[in-house]
């Protein structure tokens, strides 16, 4: 007789892979199949605030999935989530900065979450990627995000609520392998997409001469870890300490950094919305220097980051350059202009579709834009 092979054993980091959210999937699902996906947008436009009722024209379906997904894991530390806001109120223009020129860089270099982004028609609307990143920071920053006068919660519900439908129209558009590839928006790349927005920050702030203490860096990756669990990350695969999670972003994110297509076309077009909003031709070529000191020097080969010499030596000189503008943003108009439109690009102002011309503003959190009044560094809002 024989032998029969077992398939091979996946491990816990793979079998996030094959893994959605059946909690956001099952409503998206419902919704799908009554034909009631657009009123339902419609209504949740408005939802925006943790304090809102629940609108009772909403199918049962949804009110239940709003019940059930209304506040933080139990074992939330509120002292440690505070702890983030007062980093962010004092380094928030700097989180900006590295959000914008790596983070966000970071997370093209992934093959499998850009192709997702390729078949949501979404590879010449950078516009939108960074307005909505920026909101979703802005509102986890807030004083009290998961609390009375938040507005995060909202944020985090409707957020699971688009990544289910974006699972449910690729899995069933016939581009998409699940067996060979897992699901589109798997919890493995929820894993890999918050590590890059909070261990990847502080890695790079540290290496732009930003000094972080040990306490700000791990309360800025707590409070991502508390977002993961609302975004519906299984808890035993997010790390418990910071050290434990740049070990898992060694492992499991940085080595699924390639090429591809999609990521060259996203980073293009991304580099192409900065330097829009940089003024002056004199800044041109700063903003692709900026992005190749932030991500590796492989990353922005592989993503065809353009070199400029003129900014590549002031730029690209490595950590030393960096500090020296971190050093000097109160004494060279160069260095405040560079570092205060980097945040700026993704805290201040709007972006302007490129679709229809009309300007999609940013909320910034009353109490934070308070504390950056009083500081002088608060972005100021344009149309």
């Amino acid at each position: 007789m024989p032998e029969t092979l077992e398939p091979p054993r996946l491990s816990a980091l793979e079998m996030l892979k094959y893994q959605g959210d059946p909690l956001a999937d099952a409503v998206v699902a419902e919704l799908v199949a009554d034909e009631r996906t657009t009123a339902v947008n419609e209504v949740l436009a408005h939802f925006r605030d943790n304090d809102q009722p629940i609108p009772e024209e909403l199918p049962e379906s949804v009110r239940r999935y709003l019940i059930e997904t209304d506040a933080p894991p139990g074992w939330t530390d509120l002292e440690r989530v505070a702890g983030a806001y007062e980093f962010f109120v004092d380094d928030g223009m700097h989180v900006a900065s590295v959000l914008s020129f790596g983070a966000m860089v970071n997370c093209y270099a992934q093959p499998r979450p850009s192709r997702v982004l390729s078949l949501t028609h979404r590879l010449n609307q950078p516009h939108r990627r960074l307005s909505e990143t920026s909101q979703f920071v802005l509102n986890l920053m807030g004083r009290d995000p998961f609390g009375s006068g938040g507005s995060f919660v909202p944020t985090i519900q409707k957020t699971r609520l688009i990544h289910a439908a974006v699972r449910y129209f690729i899995t069933r558009c016939g581009a998409w392998d699940v067996e060979a590839d897992g699901i589109p928006l798997c919890q493995q790349d929820m894993l890999g997409a918050l590590l890059i927005f909070s261990v990847q920050v502080i890695d790079g702030m540290r290496r732009m001469g930003i000094t972080v203490t040990d306490r700000e860096a791990e309360d800025y990756y707590y409070v991502w870890r508390v977002t993961g669990a609302m975004l519906g990350i299984p808890a035993e695969a997010m790390p418990g300490t910071l050290r434990e999670a740049q070990a898992l972003n060694a492992e499991l994110v940085e080595v699924s950094y390639g090429p591809s297509p999609e990521g060259i076309e996203l980073t293009r077009n991304l580099l192409r919305l900065y330097e829009n909003l940089v003024p002056g031709k004199a800044f041109d070529g700063v903003v692709a220097a900026m992005v190749r000191q932030v991500v590796t020097p492989e990353v922005a080969d592989w993503l065809e980051v353009p070199r400029s010499r003129g900014w590549g030596r002031t730029v690209g000189a490595g950590v030393r350059a960096m500090r020296l503008l971190e050093r000097s943003e109160d004494r060279s108009r160069v260095a405040t202009a560079v570092l205060d439109k980097a945040g700026d690009l993704l805290l201040g102002g709007s972006v302007r579709t490129l679709t229809d011309g009309q300007p999609t503003a940013l909320t910034i959190p009353t109490d934070l834009r308070e504390k950056w009044l009083a500081a002088g560094v608060c972005p100021v809002q344009r149309t």
